[in-house]
């Protein structure tokens, strides 16, 4: 089922998406998931995605909490690139690097959207020169849900050659609370990570995670790892790497064994952002609870960050007549 269940006078619109299984708010503000809802292993309904209590707030504060970010998640080197031998520049908005398609990125855009075959169809016009990047971005996210996962879905074609790196930045925390991160299992399917440097951009080199902090190969709790000393978590004051997969579906599970709650993440996309929110800075969330950093955790699947000023072929790059497109399914079930 999906129905609108609020209309606010300054353009927020929310829709609820629900089934047996999960309950899902999303705003047509960035594509926004307000709410993530599922049963714990005592039947009660848990909150699994940190947020703001009042929608507007999205609008005045940083963070991308549940938003789709774009038009190039991640960070930009110096905010430039070079595409068909022209040079583009983009609002330096984190450090030295452009990050998350600049000031106005599609966070802090309004969505168009229609209901349709039980799937709520969003699209935005993202016009030439928009934050510095060419080409007018025609972007369709498609949300629905399946049994117990919610499915996202991204198209975009262009009438200018341009980039695209699109994903989704929820902070995930299966204990309903922004609780610390730490006391959750994570398993990721990825014998590698991206290096990055002081300014938490990817440096081009790759890491084997074997005998680092970076091994989730097995599932174990974050903190057994988030907390050791290594010059690679000290750059990022925690996890905010790219995990590069080595498995087509299923790559991420995280769990909580205080709900019993399992997430487990399955995407077309070679890789996973994995970030511990780190600078979440003790701002109010829902019901009043601060959200300190490392209460939740982002898997942002996407391509490789700042790939388009390594590789001439990037795959983040979106030529004229062409289709980008990409999915990626969030399961969320009671570990049995």
């Amino acid at each position: 089922m999906i129905e609108v269940i609020e209309k606010r006078n300054n353009g927020i619109e929310i829709i609820r998406l629900s089934n047996n299984c999960l309950v899902v708010d999303v705003m047509n503000l960035g594509c926004t998931i307000l709410k993530f809802k599922t049963k714990d292993k005592d039947g009660i309904m848990q909150d699994v995605v940190l947020g703001y209590e009042h929608p507007e707030e999205y609008l005045q504060y940083d963070g991308y909490l549940g938003a789709i970010v774009g038009r190039v998640a991640n960070r930009i080197k110096c905010g430039k690139f070079v595409l068909n031998d022209v040079e583009y520049n983009l609002p330096i908005n984190n450090g030295p690097n452009s990050l998350h398609g600049g000031n106005q990125g599609f966070d802090k855009r309004y969505f168009n959207y229609e209901i349709h075959n039980e799937q709520l169809i969003f699209h935005y016009l993202s016009k030439d020169m928009e934050e510095g990047y060419p080409g007018n971005v025609s972007l369709t996210v498609i949300y629905e849900l399946e049994d117990d996962k919610l499915i996202i879905s991204y198209s975009a074609t262009t009438d200018k050659d341009t980039i695209i790196n699109v994903s989704n930045h929820s902070y995930f925390n299966l204990d309903g609370l922004p609780t610390n991160i730490g006391e959750h299992e994570l398993r990721i399917d990825a014998d590698s990570i991206a290096k990055i440097d002081a300014d938490v951009l990817v440096t081009g080199e790759i890491l084997n995670v074997e005998n680092t902090p970076f091994d989730f190969r097995e599932s174990i709790q974050i903190k057994e790892h988030l907390y050791k000393e290594y010059e690679q978590l000290s750059y990022a004051l925690g996890i905010d790497h790219p995990f590069i997969f080595t498995s087509t579906e299923n790559q991420v599970t995280l769990y909580s064994s205080k709900t019993g709650i399992e997430l487990i993440i399955s995407t077309d996309l070679p890789q996973a952002q994995v970030y511990s929110a780190n600078y979440l800075d003790g701002r109010l969330g829902k019901n009043g609870l601060p959200m300190a950093e490392k209460s939740g955790l982002c898997i942002e699947t996407q391509m490789m960050p700042n790939d388009i000023n390594f590789n001439p072929n990037s795959k983040t790059i979106l030529r004229k007549g062409e289709r980008y497109e990409s999915k990626t399914s969030y399961q969320l079930r009671v570990r049995t």
